[in-house]
């Protein structure tokens, strides 16, 4: 849908009491994908000191759903997604970059990569028993594929409670 911007991405976002927490933000937000960051805080590592999986799961399902709004239009939810874990973050900002690779008039099937930016993702030992380094993706400013997903985004009825 053409006339949802970036401002109001950012809003909705921020209507999500648990993506305030977090202090995620849209970056991008537009014909057919939507880019998620979220910096990596020490309150958001797990025990070994790597971003814990749950905040990656987090980034990708509102990528993923953010992405289909731009199709679908406002009124989504996420109907199912699967995350593979790649290797482990530990500082930086996650970015998640999700964009649509099929949509109807109902649902939207997306994918989603996560990626760690800025400070370095993990040391080469860290990530050797999770993933080959000439697999190793690396993209702009340093970055480095930490997982990937996929969903189903569904319409939803609009909320009367608003």
């Amino acid at each position: 849908m053409t006339d949802l911007g970036i401002d109001f991405a950012q809003k909705v976002l921020d209507e999500q009491p648990f993506s305030r927490l977090l202090g995620a933000r849209i970056t991008a937000f537009a014909d057919g994908a939507a880019t998620l960051e979220v910096d990596i805080r020490d309150d958001l590592r797990q025990q070994f000191g790597y971003a814990h999986g749950g905040l990656l799961a987090y980034a990708a399902d509102n990528a993923l759903t953010f992405a289909a709004g731009t199709v679908l239009g406002p009124a989504v939810l996420t109907g199912g997604f699967s995350v593979q874990y790649l290797r482990p973050a530990r500082d930086g900002t996650l970015r998640a970059e999700a964009y649509v690779v099929h949509a109807g008039r109902r649902q939207a099937v997306c994918r989603c990569d996560i990626y760690v930016v800025g400070k370095h993702p993990g040391s080469a030992a860290d990530t050797a028993d999770t993933a080959d380094t000439a697999d190793a993706a690396e993209g702009e400013g340093g970055a480095e594929l930490c997982a990937v997903a996929q969903g189903t985004i569904l319409t939803a009825p609009p909320r009367t409670d608003a």
